[in-house]
This record gives C-alpha cells, sequence and structure tokens, in this order.
C-alpha cells in the first residue's frame, strides 16, 4: 500500500522539490540517485529485477518523469549492480560466472561488479564486458571483509597496496573507455582503524578515471558490526571533488537516507542489507528523493505476493524450480520480520521445496495483516562482532607489493563468495 506518512513531512524539501539532482555515471543519468549494493548471493537477476519494477512504481507515485538519455527511461530510476563477479572466472568462462553476468532486455544501464587482485586478470575481465558489449558500468570490489578473500590479499585489505590499487583500477578504467563504459569503485575506510586507506585510495581512483567513489563507513575488521561512520562519508565528500562520492552503510529507511545526504552532502547512496526482504525500499527512496512523502506499508498478503514473485522470478534465473526454492528460503525471515506469520509456519517456509508448497504455506497467513511499523524496521542480514582481519603474513608492513605478496594474492583469483 502506497500512502503518505506523516512523519516525513518535515524531513523532505518543501513543494515536493527533489532532495538531489540525478545521478551522473559516465555517460549515464540515474534519474533517482540511489544504487543496489553488490550482494553476494542476493542481487543476481532476479533480485534486480525486483527491485527495478518497485524503483519504477516509486518514481510514478511521485510524479517522476524520465528525462531525455535518462536512464530511467529503460525502465532504471535507480542502478542496480550485479552480484560480485571473480575476474578469473570471468575470463575462463566458467558457466556460473557467465550465468552471474546476463541481464534482463530492458535492465539499462547494465551493471556488473568486477574483483581481482591482478591488474592483468582484471584487464582481461573488463576487455571481455567492453568487446562483446555484456555490460555499461563496471564496478570494482575494494570492500568485501571476507576473511578467505582478505587473506589473500583481496578486497577491503587490496587498497593497503597502493601500487596494486593503482594498477588495477587503471587497467579496467582503461579498458572501459573502448567503449565509454564508466568504472566505479567501492571500498571500505581501511583494514581497521589504525590502518585507513580510504582518502588516498579515492585519490587515486580519481586520478586513474573513474566516474564514482562509494564508500562504506566501516573498516574491514569492524565486518557489518557497529555503526557505520558517516563522518568517514563526509570527510571523502570534501576531498573527492571531481566525481560522485556515494554513502554506503546503515541505510534502512528512506529517511536513513536523506539523513545521509544531509549531514554528508554525499551525491547518491548506496543500499545493501535495508532492501533485503523489503524490494520496495526502492520505491520509497524514489519517492524521498524526489520530495514526496509517499511510503510502502504493505500489508502481509502484499509482502506474500512479493516473496512469492521472487520465487517465480528466481526460478527463471535458475531453470530449475527446486534450487531457486532453496535460495528463497533465506529470504523468508527478512520478508516476514515484524508480522505475526508464527513459528510453524516460519520453520515449514524456511524448509520449501517448490513453488507449491510455498503456495500452500502463503495462503494460511493472514493477508489482512497490517504493516507492523517499527517491528518490520530497522537491520536485516548478517551484523556479527569486530574482528581481527586475516591477511597474509607481514602484509602491513609496507604499503608497496613485494614479490612475496605477489605470489600469495595470485592465488586469491580463484573463484570465491562473499561481499
Amino acid at each position: 500500500m502506497l500512502e503518505a506518512d506523516p512523519r516525513t513531512a518535515e524531513r523532505i524539501p518543501a513543494g515536493g522539490q527533489p532532495l538531489l539532482p540525478p545521478l551522473r555515471i559516465g555517460r549515464h543519468v540515474i534519474g533517482s540517485p540511489v544504487v543496489l549494493a553488490p550482494m553476494a548471493g542476493i542481487t543476481n537477476r532476479a533480485f534486480r529485477r525486483l527491485c527495478r519494477q518497485y524503483g519504477v512504481r516509486g518514481a510514478a507515485s511521485a510524479g517522476v518523469a524520465a528525462a531525455p538519455g535518462d536512464a530511467s527511461a529503460s525502465g532504471a530510476t535507480s542502478l542496480y549492480v550485479s552480484e560480485m563477479i571473480t575476474s578469473r572466472a570471468l575470463v575462463e568462462r566458467t558457466p556460473e560466472s557467465m550465468r552471474l553476468i546476463e541481464h534482463d532486455p530492458d535492465e539499462s544501464p547494465r551493471s556488473i561488479q568486477l574483483y581481482s587482485v591482478d591488474p592483468a586478470t582484471a584487464r582481461a575481465a573488463a576487455r571481455m564486458l567492453v568487446t562483446e558489449d555484456r555490460a555499461d558500468h563496471i564496478d570494482l570490489n575494494f570492500g568485501c571483509p571476507v576473511p578467505k578473500v582478505t587473506r589473500k590479499g583481496g578486497g577491503s585489505a587490496l587498497p593497503w597496496k597502493k601500487d596494486l590499487f593503482r594498477a588495477i583500477v587503471g587497467a579496467v578504467v582503461e579498458e572501459g573507455a573502448r567503449r565509454d563504459v564508466p568504472v566505479t569503485v567501492k571500498m571500505r575506510k581501511g583494514i581497521d582503524d589504525e590502518h585507513l586507506t580510504f582518502l588516498d585510495a579515492a585519490l587515486a581512483a580519481e586520478q586513474e578515471g573513474v566516474a564514482a567513489v562509494a564508500l562504506h563507513g566501516r573498516t574491514a575488521s569492524q565486518s557489518y558490526s557497529g555503526t557505520a561512520d558517516w563522518e568517514a562519508i563526509r570527510l571523502l565528500k570534501q576531498t573527492v571533488t571531481s566525481v560522485p562520492v556515494l554513502g554506503n552503510g546503515d541505510i534502512w529507511s528512506a529517511e536513513d537516507a536523506v539523513r545521509m545526504v544531509r549531514e554528508t552532502g554525499c551525491d547518491g547512496v548506496v543500499v545493501g542489507r535495508g532492501c533485503l526482504g523489503r524490494p520496495w525500499l526502492f520505491t520509497d527512496l524514489a519517492s524521498a528523493f524526489a520530495g514526496s512523502p509517499v511510503r510502502v506499508t504493505p500489508s502481509l498478503g502484499e509482502v506474500a505476493d512479493a516473496l512469492r514473485l521472487h520465487a517465480v522470478y528466481l526460478t527463471e534465473f535458475y531453470g530449475e524450480e527446486g534450487r531457486a526454492c532453496r535460495d528463497i528460503r533465506k529470504h523468508i525471515a527478512w520478508y516476514l520480520k515484524g508480522f505475526p506469520a508464527g513459528s510453524t509456519v516460519r520453520h515449514s517456509l524456511a524448509l520449501v521445496d517448490s513453488l507449491a508448497s510455498l503456495d500452500t504455506l502463503l495462503s494460511g497467513l493472514d493477508r489482512d495483516a497490517p504493516w507492523p511499523g517499527e517491528a518490520a524496521e530497522g537491520q536485516r542480514g548478517r551484523a556479527g562482532s569486530p574482528r581481527s582481519v586475516a591477511l597474509p603474513d607481514r602484509w602491513l608492513e609496507s604499503r608497496e607489493l613485494s614479490p612475496e605478496h605477489q605470489r600469495v594474492i595470485a592465488e586469491a583469483e580463484l573463484p570465491v563468495s562473499g561481499g
């Protein structure tokens, strides 16, 4: 259900004026300055399709018209990025990597996130995407805190090695320029509070020609725990002046996004865990940035319909109903958060193995149960606690890449998951 939320009345621009202009990523103009964060095992083609549909609905409800040349003219009011793709697996054309880079015919811009620790492999993967016309935008992952990635020098550990970081970014930017495919980077503050990298990495990326920089306001050591440091986003915005700066971390609602923009001055927001089980957050975000108080407050029946549609899209994506149902299981708790579904139904849904069984279980829900408000808000997905970051031996002794570490990180090009 779409309705005006009186709590937002004092938080939106007077007169329904847009809070921010459209987001420009190279040649692409994104109507709403919102990016779906790449999330391993989540932001596949099925979930991106669902989020896009809600984003279009939000733009329509706020009366936002697509401008000439605006990406929203082809159905994308925001930028929806694929889950992380390992460069070597892509170059080797493994079946799974080729599946993950697929896009819907109406998905524009086609956005893919690459992970790499080797400039040559990163270049080869980018060249493949560009010359074979498989992407309109490439994002580079320098934010993954997963131990099996960082212990080989990848993800959020990599910007510590300044020469390696610059070489990878420069190689991919150069390949993207062949066909005007813009490149962006997503990073964290650093390895931990004593080893921050975001300012010098962002400046290096800016010098290498990236089209935007996104910062998750946490260190790798924090993982997803604690509170995101929006002050770091504000500092980055003051430091990087020639390209957009995007903020990421602790955006659970449209009001959080508006507050981040006002407190940091960032040019747009990146939303990850906040949209888990609530793809209609993109309706709210499009509405909020357009200056409208309209928000989605779905009944349990409407939530069940979204969950079911998500499962159908996953079935189309995998081409296999059983695999789709195994995938949808992890989304169940996120969709039902705050609703009176009952532990027995929740448990059964978490074991669903077919669309028919899913339909049977969903039919037992009280479709008229209203949106539970505060109980359905707040954190979703993993949180965890601070930890020591797994790194290659003696990684922190120098910010330059040694021959020893060059040998170690070569192994990190093997297929990985996490983000």
